[in-house]
């Protein structure tokens, strides 16, 4: 078998159906693809009232780039499910994100995100986690979308205390 055979083979796989199926899934190229260079955490005035008018025990993702840049995704259950996968709580329609990308978990006033086993991994402040707690400010990166996370100022200000 020739390295242009076997990774056809790889790539084309028969689903259970017996239909054939191709893996939809991109991989990013080499970790330099990957370099963290933080945005600016200027905000608009209408993202500021946003995150001004969050209650206690919520928090908001800001999607910064990517095919939905500007959009905002209110965080107040208890799992929150991002994925490519129509029925993920976010929902991003790219091939660098997998199905099932990642959770974002609250515990009272806390908050984590938690990779799914990811095929491109899940990235917080630039580096690759597998789990970790998310404080105000924070940037994520799931396949090519890059987000800020912002706690509720009512939860920041009893923390302060």
């Amino acid at each position: 078998m020739t390295d242009n055979e076997d990774r056809s083979a790889r790539e084309s796989a028969i689903h259970r159906s017996g239909e054939q199926r191709h893996d939809a899934t991109q991989t990013f190229g080499h970790d330099s693809d990957l370099s963290f260079v933080p945005f600016g955490v200027e905000l608009t005035d209408v993202e500021q009232s946003a995150i001004a008018a969050l209650p206690a025990g919520a928090a908001l993702l800001l999607v910064r780039s990517g095919a939905l840049a500007g959009a905002r995704y209110l965080l107040d259950t208890d799992v929150t499910t991002i994925g490519r996968h129509p029925e993920a709580d976010i929902f991003f329609d790219d091939v660098t994100v997998s199905r099932r990308h990642a959770e974002i978990t609250r515990s009272g006033e806390s908050f984590e995100i938690v990779d799914q086993r990811s095929l491109n991994g899940t990235y917080v402040n630039g580096e690759r986690v597998d789990r970790s707690a998310l404080a105000n400010g924070f940037e994520l990166r799931v396949g090519k979308f890059r987000l800020n996370f912002f706690a509720s100022p009512v939860d920041l200000a009893a923390a302060n205390y």
